[in-house]
């Protein structure tokens, strides 16, 4: 990551895309993830549990998927821009070890008023969309 990279509210247009960035699911990363956020819930993180519940493998919880569309927006925005709100969360499908799952953005409102940028975040594995959400951030401006 360039962090002297830094996106202002001038440069952004709407269907603008925000460049994707892929992370391998693994188990050993469901489990670390888990730790730190004290989820102990085994569906998580133990394979058997996970498909006694009817989910194929064990799975990415909310708190995964949070972070990693917020590490695409932090990248992309910079240190000088401000995350104001993730929202509309909605996940249709499971992201298990063994996938890659890409994670992408495109701009669809600039809100002159605040220097607010909403954005539409999707997290897909193999071409297919498992996760959506808005996102509203807030850019520096140049002037």
């Amino acid at each position: 990551m360039d962090w002297d990279h830094q996106i202002y509210f001038e440069d952004v247009h709407t269907d603008s895309i925000i460049k994707p960035i892929s992370i391998p699911i693994t188990l050993q990363r469901l489990v670390m993830e888990a730790g730190s956020n004290r989820d102990f819930s085994l569906m998580h993180h133990d394979n058997d549990v996970a498909k006694i519940t009817g989910a194929p493998d064990a799975f990415a919880n909310t708190f995964f998927i949070m972070g990693m569309f917020e590490r695409l927006v932090r990248e992309w925005m910079g240190l000088k821009g401000s995350l104001k709100k993730i929202k509309s969360l909605r996940m249709t499908n499971f992201n298990c070890p063994g996938s890659v799952v890409t994670i992408s953005g495109t701009i669809v409102e600039l809100l002159e008023e605040q220097s607010a940028v909403v954005i539409n975040l999707a997290m897909a594995n193999q071409d297919i969309t498992t996760v959506t959400a808005e996102v509203t951030v807030i850019l520096p401006r140049r002037i």
